[in-house]
């Protein structure tokens, strides 16, 4: 792992952002748990995408639905055939890996979908953990995630999956969304939600794992709707947001998926990458996945699901644009784009430079010392402030090491109450990225505080 991702790893558990879950028991399976300040950043990027794409529009609707959906659904859209990764094993160690990742590699071939070609290449590559030329052939494993409902007696519906996607329960409530929202073409629904696939290998800390979140739209637009344009739309709106998580524009980059590698439904496929320490890889990505996702559930349901034109007076079944957004990997990119080391007086200072709109603790309360006279007028000023920023007091240790622990979380500022401020009814007010401080008067924090954010 590259220098600068065991910096972060280090640091996310330290701090508090990201634990290895279940480490007491040696952990399990690339899953994480979100600590104090992870989950404060994690809520922090949801609410600015729903902000964004939900409430500062007119035409997207909000919905949560289930994890647990009707396995026809999953039969529908072709995920309980077609939603396969290319597996193998190293024979000598027991060892399993991606086939197509293994070749690609280290040969640099995509072989992705090509089984026997895949075997082929892998004759002549050494297993990564032991070293030994010994695989299986290289065969297809389905990635979702299996399970019982034991109330239900007819086997048809029995056996249930784990959701692989948030999109499906998107497509199953068009109907209602259409009937119960008085909503017109073009329009989107909207969702944040956990998504599982049974990846054969997970890595690279929180990049991808087997239980994650997707923050994922479904735009309905006409089938003669010019929609190239609005595709570049939405590519550019993705491109902000990833601005928005404190990404460096030269950090991204498009990658649009050539006609044999994209889904047989898919007119234009894009992939919206960002430079991770261990390289360039997928953070969003946007498809026009024609109208194959409600003429499937159409055909498989016996449900109409077409729209009314009212202005054309025709009826369609609509086409759909898909941009997705990975929520963890945004958070990484926030983690990553945030990182920074600076030598301050002989020593190096780590300082997580998040967006304010983003950062876990926007601002902390910290009397110089714990005496009573001075944490009494912190404390007031924690009251008063916390209803309206997400306030964090810290009474212990040194300034300077409350200050290094601040920067270490991101805190863009942070406010000292002193002596003097006994007599001035002043407190020094420290910027994150500057270090500069200011003398502000108590009576004045609060519009102070509200024209920094």
């Amino acid at each position: 792992m590259p220098d600068l991702m065991e910096k972060i790893v280090s640091l996310a558990k330290r701090r508090g952002f990201v634990y290895p879950a279940c480490e007491i028991y040696g952990g399990f399976a690339n899953s994480y748990s979100y600590g104090s300040y992870g989950t404060e950043l994690k809520n922090n990027i949801k609410q600015l995408w729903w902000q964004t794409f939900v409430h500062n529009r007119e035409d997207i609707v909000g919905l949560d639905g289930p994890i647990l959906l009707h396995p026809k659904l999953w039969e529908a859209s072709g995920h309980t055939k077609g939603f396969n990764d290319a597996l193998v094993d190293c024979k000598a160690c027991q060892k399993r890996f991606r086939a197509d990742h293994l070749v690609e590699e280290a040969t640099g071939k995509d072989l992705e979908g090509q089984l026997d070609e895949m075997s082929a290449a892998l004759t002549e590559i050494k297993c990564p953990n032991c070293g030994k030329q010994d695989w299986t052939e290289a065969r297809e494993f389905n990635m979702m995630f299996k399970t019982q409902m034991n109330n239900v007696s007819d086997e048809e519906t029995a056996e249930v999956y784990l959701r692989p996607e948030t999109a499906g329960a998107i497509f199953v409530e068009y109907k209602n969304v259409l009937d119960s929202m008085r909503v017109k073409i073009p329009f989107g629904i909207a969702q944040i939600g956990k998504a599982f696939r049974n990846e054969i290998v997970a890595g690279n800390f929180i990049f991808r794992l087997r239980e994650f979140e997707q923050m994922e739209i479904e735009y309905f637009i006409s089938p003669d709707t010019e929609w190239k344009p609005l595709f570049e739309k939405w590519l550019m709106q993705q491109e902000k947001f990833a601005l928005g998580l404190g990404a460096d524009k030269k950090d991204l980059r498009h990658y649009e998926h050539p006609d044999d590698k994209r889904s047989h439904y898919s007119q234009k496929t894009v992939d919206i990458e960002y430079k991770f320490p261990f390289g360039f890889k997928e953070l969003f990505g946007l498809a026009h996945r024609g109208n194959f996702d409600l003429t499937a559930h159409s055909k498989a349901s016996g449900e109409k699901l077409d729209y009314f034109d009212q202005e054309k007076n025709e009826r369609y079944v609509p086409h759909v644009l898909e941009p997705t957004f990975g929520l963890d990997r945004s958070l990484l990119v926030a983690l990553v784009a945030a990182y920074h080391e600076e030598e301050v007086k002989g020593e190096t200072r780590v300082v997580m430079k998040f967006p304010k709109g983003i950062a876990p603790i926007q601002l902390a309360i910290l009397p110089l010392s714990k005496k009573e006279e001075l944490s009494s007028v912190a404390r007031d000023i924690f009251d008063n402030l916390k209803t309206d920023l997400v306030c964090e007091y810290d009474e212990t240790q040194s300034i300077g090491k409350r200050y290094r622990r601040q920067d270490e979380i991101g805190t863009p500022y942070c406010v000292t109450v002193d002596f003097d401020s006994l007599e001035d009814k002043a407190v020094t007010v420290r910027d994150r990225d500057t270090m500069e401080q200011e003398r502000v008067k108590i009576e004045e924090l609060e519009g102070y505080l509200a024209d920094k954010y």
